[in-house]
């Protein structure tokens, strides 16, 4: 058994399932191009194992698929975030006084 995110055609994760790879190859749950594979335990490219990390977060509905990447990225919280691409994770600096 696997994760897997389904995207839509925009990239973004409409649902995300555990299953059998084959399951999945064979269209039991919709359009096999539909789904990529994702990994509980890795988050801001670190496996919480110690193992490869994989795709850089742990997919959630909502997030994007950026296959240049090879990553899964958040929502931006807000519009003065910028992207860690290391992390692939949004950071937002706090300013004093604010």
């Amino acid at each position: 058994m696997a994760n897997f995110a389904q995207i839509d055609e925009n990239n973004i994760v409409t649902k995300v399932i555990v299953a059998d790879k084959h399951k999945i190859d064979n269209g039991t749950f919709g359009d096999p191009a539909t789904f990529v594979q994702t990994s509980y335990n890795t988050r801001a490219g670190k496996h919480s194992r110690g193992r490869v990390p994989f795709r850089k977060n742990y997919a959630g509905v909502g997030y994007t698929y950026d296959s240049v990447r090879d990553a899964f990225i958040p929502p931006k919280p807000n519009d003065s975030a910028t992207l860690n691409e290391g992390t692939c994770l949004w950071e937002t600096s706090t300013v004093a006084g604010e």
